[in-house]
Order: structure tokens, then C-alpha cells, then sequence
């Protein structure tokens, strides 16, 4: 199973794909993230953040999409921003007709480090040590690879109660 892990952001979106759990460790396979020129309109950077949504969906072809959930915003602006940079996220993942699911930054935190308060840098190492990355990663991708794994803990987690 291809579990594609997307943190939405009006500048920077960040996607990560994983594979799970066709070996006994969590699978890296990509990330990435979509950078949006500040300098565009929001509905110009709204479109092309489809566009190249669409295109990472294409080419990995996953089984399964998680979105991170808004739960702050610096400003209303921001929370305006973002909040339709997700609806893009959102319809861009319908569209394929898979399975969508959702978690706080709260809940992918403490599933990845173990403390729901974790910084940024925590959550990056975290990734990295989980699915064995020698490379440095972005922290959006990152965070779209944290979301992953928080959901293949939480497939896990189900299978488990139901052995």
C-alpha cells in the first residue's frame, strides 16, 4: 500500500509518499514540495498548486491520501490562505476517488515523536531515523512524511485490535 502524505501551504506544500507495510519497517519511496511564487495571486498559485498536485498523484499513484488538518493560523488572512489552499488539496485528492484521511499537526506529533508539543526539527529527525533518510529533507516534506506515518501507525493500530 502507497500512503501520500500532504501538508498544505499557500507558499509551500510538501508531499511524501511511503510504503506500507509490504516489509516489516515503514518504505520511503519520495517527497518533495511544491513551491508557489509569493509574487502570484493567490488564485494563480491556488491553480498551479492543482495542477502539480494532480501530476504527483499521476506519477506515484497511491492507494491512500492523508491531509494535515488546519488548527492555527497566525492571522485571519493566513487562515483565509490557508484554508483555501487545503479546499485545492482537498478536491485535488477527491478527484482520484481514493480513500482521504485527516489528522491534526497535534496528533501526526505525537505519533512520530511521541509528544504532541514537538518542534520542527524533532519531527524531521524523527522521519528520518523511521524510514532510514540520508538526506536532508525540506521541513514540509518532512511534515507531509510525519502524516504518512501517522496514519500507517494508525492502520497498524486497527489491524492490531483486530487480530
Amino acid at each position: 500500500m502507497r500512503i501520500l502524505g500532504i501538508d498544505p501551504g499557500s507558499i509551500n506544500c510538501g508531499y511524501g509518499l511511503i510504503r506500507y507495510p509490504k516489509t516489516p519497517k515503514l518504505q520511503y519511496i519520495s517527497s518533495g514540495r511544491i513551491v508557489l511564487p509569493a509574487s502570484k495571486s493567490l488564485h494563480a498559485r491556488l491553480k498551479e498548486l492543482y495542477i502539480s498536485l494532480a501530476d504527483v498523484i499521476a506519477e506515484y499513484k497511491p492507494d491512500e491520501i492523508v491531509i494535515e488538518k488546519i488548527f492555527f493560523a497566525k492571522g485571519t488572512k493566513t487562515a483565509l490562505s490557508l484554508g483555501h489552499t487545503r479546499g485545492v488539496v482537498l478536491l485535488a485528492a477527491s478527484l482520484t476517488g481514493l480513500s482521504i484521511y485527516e489528522y491534526s499537526a497535534l496528533e501526526v506529533k505525537k505519533a512520530v515523536v511521541g509528544y504532541g508539543r514537538a518542534d520542527k526539527n524533532q519531527v524531521q529527525k524523527m522521519v528520518r531515523e523511521i524510514l532510514n533518510i540520508k538526506h536532508s529533507l525540506s521541513p514540509d516534506s518532512a511534515d507531509a512524511l510525519a502524516l504518512a506515518i501517522c496514519h500507517a501507525n494508525s492502520k497498524q493500530l486497527i489491524c492490531d485490535k483486530h487480530s
